[in-house]
């Protein structure tokens, strides 16, 4: 993969990974259609963790209102505690079936289909009227439950904003707090996952991620920051179901041009 084609899939991960329409399945749509492709899933954490930068980068005051306050503050240390108890689902998840998504990866067809199913959660997603829950109201089995959602969203087609954040909502967490929610909670996933990849590249003898796939970070953290602009908009709008529309779309397309070749 070259520098052009890592740069483009950057973006293209930046920009989908804050728009509930699966930047994992846009990933694999892309690289596809430009006839590249990389080896095991090693580009795909990376950019993810260029996004996790952009998480980092907006909701920065949050991320050190939590380490400051965790010691001394009750309501910090449980939302703290929420978040790593959120990820545990993900991580056994992610640990039990790695070989299986991997594989999946590989399919532009299955994505086709699952993106479908995105369509399908986004608009339940504009069915839900918004709860009460703050971040003191989100119970342990909320964050279970919002964990279990996200590991479903390893599946590449499946959006892990609009599960995680429609879990939340069913839940009735109100509108900001379940996307301050899903989006912190991505940050222990997708660290933990290019940390573990990181370390069976070293163990395997591989070399560290070269240039193109580092440029290819970089995009995705600078769209990153852009897409979550963008998902505000549509936050305090609510129009989600036009992210429905555009998956089903995008969906019908893939599959579509998976069986004519």
């Amino acid at each position: 993969m070259g520098y052009y084609e890592s740069v483009i899939l950057g973006i293209i991960q930046g920009l989908t990974e804050f728009l509930p329409v699966s930047s994992s399945g846009h990933l694999v749509i892309f690289q596809e259609l430009l006839g590249v492709r990389q080896p095991g899933i090693t580009f795909e954490v990376m950019v993810h963790f260029g996004t996790v930068l952009s998480v980092f980068w907006v909701f920065g005051p949050d991320v050190i209102r939590i380490l400051l306050r965790f010691a001394r503050e009750k309501k910090e240390r449980h939302f703290a505690w929420l978040l790593v108890l959120g990820t545990m689902p993900t991580g056994v998840i992610g640990y039990l079936c790695k070989d299986f998504f991997t594989a999946l990866f590989q399919s532009a067809l299955l994505v086709g289909f699952m993106l479908a199913v995105t369509g399908c959660i986004l608009y339940t997603l504009h069915r839900i009227s918004p709860g009460q829950k703050g971040e003191t109201g989100i119970t342990y089995s909320d964050a279970i439950l919002v964990g279990l959602a996200q590991g479903f969203a390893i599946i590449p087609g499946i959006s892990r904003s609009g599960a995680t954040i429609t879990a939340a909502l069913w839940r009735g967490l109100d509108r900001e707090t379940a996307v301050r929610y899903s989006f912190l909670l991505s940050i222990p996933a997708i660290l933990g996952a290019t940390m573990v990849e990181l370390w069976e590249m070293r163990v395997a003898g591989g070399s560290v991620p070269d240039g193109s796939v580092l440029a290819g970070t970089l995009a995705a953290f600078i769209a990153g920051v852009a897409a979550i602009k963008v998902f505000v908009h549509f936050l305090k709008t609510g129009r989600f179901q036009y992210f429905a529309y555009y998956t089903w779309f995008a969906g019908a397309v893939t599959v579509v041009m998976h069986l004519l070749g």
